[in-house]
């Protein structure tokens, strides 16, 4: 079985703070996979150090075997992340926006011409893409990013919080795209999410995470299963000793 993503005793302390207190997981090729929590949980400490944007204080993290300490410009080539706060230029138009991401990736042409032409199709903005992105609404901007994101077909797709704060139609549509994605590229996907309920009929498999530790993992319906649970958010609340 190849695993994509390997963490062993993940730690990040922040000055006496821990963040992440001994994370170990693996991440399957071509699954969805979601790491589930609370705000503060450390979520996205997680993702920052899978991204190689910040180090680990100990343990090991691994993107298709290669360290993300020891070789973090090899990692960020099979990689592409899409932060929580993501933002584009808003000068430019969503179209020249994500030419201007493709030519990062790909050195020709036709390489940066084939990205581009992903991108319309994964933001499904249309003719708005000829507008700049200053007159976007915050669905719009979102949209902007999952397809500069996924249009380079990374071999993982990092992604904090894809749909926090968009109305109901554009967090159907951004669901819809990540799940037809995964489906049909070699892309697998790791994503964040405070939103349990979304998470549950969306990933394949999902770890709970409280107070920098993971708690608990499975698929969904294992996890309500083992807890007797209706959904995902009963099961995590009585893991954690809630409910």
């Amino acid at each position: 079985m190849e695993y994509v993503v390997r963490l062993k005793d993940l730690v990040k302390d922040y000055g006496g703070r821990k963040a992440l207190d001994g994370i170990t997981m693996q991440i399957e090729e071509g699954e969805i996979f979601g790491l589930i929590g609370p705000n503060g949980a450390g979520k996205t400490t997680t993702l920052r150090i899978i991204s190689t944007i910040i180090k680990p204080t100990a343990g090991q993290a691994l993107v298709c075997g290669i360290d993300v300490l020891k070789a973090p410009n090899e990692v960020r080539k099979l990689i592409s992340y899409l932060p929580d706060e993501a933002g584009a230029y808003p000068n430019l138009s969503g179209e020249e926006y994500l030419k201007l991401m493709a030519s990062f990736y790909f050195e020709s042409g036709k390489g940066i011409g084939e990205a581009l032409e992903e991108g319309r199709k994964i933001s499904g903005l249309g003719e708005r893409l000829k507008e700049k992105s200053s007159t976007y609404s915050r669905g719009m901007k979102r949209r902007l990013q999952l397809a500069r994101t996924l249009m380079v077909k990374p071999k993982l797709a990092i992604l904090d919080e894809p749909t926090s704060g968009l109305d109901v139609t554009h967090a159907y549509h951004l669901r819809n795209v990540i799940r037809e994605y995964a489906r049909t590229h070699s892309t697998t996907i790791l994503l964040s999410s405070h939103n349990m309920l979304e998470v549950e009929h969306l990933c394949d498999r999902v770890s709970f995470i409280n107070e920098g530790k993971l708690v608990e993992s499975g698929s969904p319906q294992e996890l309500k299963s083992r807890y007797g649970a209706r959904n995902l958010e009963e099961a995590f609340m009585k893991v954690v000793g809630v409910a």
